[in-house]
């Protein structure tokens, strides 16, 4: 049953038909006890009665009126044990003459009895318990005979109640049925049940953050469009650079330069797949365990031919065994992005250190990169993680991608970006952090 208005009508009439049940067993408790009261008390009235009648035994009692329903039967007996009186006939009796009350059991089912010793004679008063429960039964019909008719009534307004109980649901459906696309805004929680409105500020707070991953692909969709457009201009003119390249010396100077220009487009076009897949998307990737140090050694071995090219010394000066929980992945393009901006930047020549630093009590383990380059300046430093941003007057320029996909790949991780001098020798030292719940272990 997977209807809401189906489930909670069935569960509250069952509800209802369980508790009249139980509640009409304590009925006819109740009534069974008190059809029993009335009962032994005029068993013991009738006794008592034909105990003070001053009359023989052979003599017809005269007994006081009485409802035939009730099955009154009295016998008497002498003070020897032989029955001399039975008021009506009876396949069975109970044989058995018991002073006081006594329920006992015969061929015609269970008896309530009464017996009383007068100075010549025995009375016994006896009734059939099915007088009893027949009548304790009536009672009961007589008293529950109201609320049975009104049960469908209780139903009906049961149906009622529930379907104006779910109307803020329907409301909230058709609602949402009604939104088109692009409609991101907040759904409106007035008026709503305190049920229903966690699930619309859950709901509200899925379409900000849907609303704010949109924003972001625009804003990048048009900053690439943007970013591209030169590069692929600058492409065009080169061809045409080539085709008119009037002798051998020429048309290879425009060879090289339209082969940079291509690799510059590739690079920018891979940091641009890097940069979108590092931003954060509805489905979080699963955290593992991943060794820094692997990482480290792993991506050092890549770049290693780039920094060949340039003659720039690159190794990992300390690799100490360090463990977090991230997505190895996405480590693997913030180490490649630092190394590659510390090679790029560096002077031919030069040095760049690849460090892996432990955990302490206090802090989780980091990720350094450091170089012998220009470095940069401090009041730039926080502009440089912005997404396009180029430094004036550096070369080689670059797309302005590498430390914004850093920035973000660290932010997904709860890892902080630092960019310190890299005292005493010139240059930049970049610090990833990463906080202590991180650590695997």
């Amino acid at each position: 049953m997977s209807s809401l208005r189906a489930r909670l009508l069935a569960w509250l009439l069952a509800g209802v038909v369980v508790v009249g049940g139980v509640g009409s067993g304590f009925v006819y408790r109740n009534a069974l006890a008190e059809a029993g009261d009335f009962f032994d008390y005029h068993l013991r009235q009738t006794a008592l009665i034909l105990r003070d009648e001053p009359v023989e035994y052979q003599l017809t009692p005269s007994f006081p009126p009485q409802d035939a329903a009730y099955d009154f039967v009295v016998q008497v007996w002498s003070l020897d044990g032989v029955r001399v009186y039975l008021s009506r006939p009876h396949a069975a009796l109970p044989q058995i003459t018991t002073l006081g009350f006594a329920t006992v059991d015969t061929r015609e089912g269970r008896w309530r009895v009464f017996g009383v010793q007068a100075e010549t004679r025995v009375i016994q008063v006896a009734q059939p318990m099915s007088v009893r429960e027949g009548r304790a039964a009536d009672l009961a019909l007589d008293t529950l005979m109201p609320f049975a008719l009104l049960l469908p009534v209780l139903a009906l307004f049961i149906w009622f109640t529930v379907g104006r109980a779910l109307i803020p649901l329907e409301r909230l459906t058709g609602l949402v049925k009604a939104r088109r696309i692009d409609a991101l805004d907040a759904m409106p929680d007035a008026r709503l049940p305190d049920e229903v409105r966690p699930l619309v500020t859950a709901l509200n707070e899925l379409l900000g953050r849907l609303r704010a991953a949109l924003e972001r692909e625009r804003a990048f969709m048009a900053d690439a469009a943007h970013e591209l457009r030169t590069p692929l201009t600058a492409l065009h003119l080169q061809m045409e650079m080539l085709t008119r390249a009037s002798g051998e010396t020429e048309r290879r100077a425009a060879m090289d330069t339209l082969s940079a220009g291509v690799q510059r487009a590739i690079r920018l076009v891979e940091q641009m797949l890097s940069m979108a897949r590092a931003e954060p998307r509805a489905t979080a990737v699963p955290h593992l365990p991943a060794r820094l140090d692997d990482l480290a050694r792993e991506s050092v071995a890549e770049l290693v031919p780039l920094a060949d090219a340039r003659r720039i010394d690159l190794g990992v000066v300390s690799e100490s065994a360090a463990t977090v929980a991230a997505d190895a992945d996405a480590l693997r393009t913030l180490l490649r992005n630092l190394i590659d901006n510390a090679v790029r930047y560096s002077a031919p020549g030069g040095r760049v250190d690849v460090a892996v630093e432990p955990a302490t009590a206090e802090a989780g383990p980091r990720l350094v990169v450091s170089d012998d380059g220009p470095g940069i300046a401090p009041p730039e430093r926080a502009r440089v993680f912005d997404r396009f941003y180029r430094r004036a007057g550096h070369s080689p320029s670059g797309s302005g991608l590498g430390l914004a996909i850093v920035k973000t790949i660290a932010d997904a991780h709860g890892a902080s970006v630092e960019l310190t001098d890299n005292s005493p020798a010139p240059g930049l030292r970049v610090i990833v952090s990463f906080p202590p719940a991180l650590t695997g272990g």
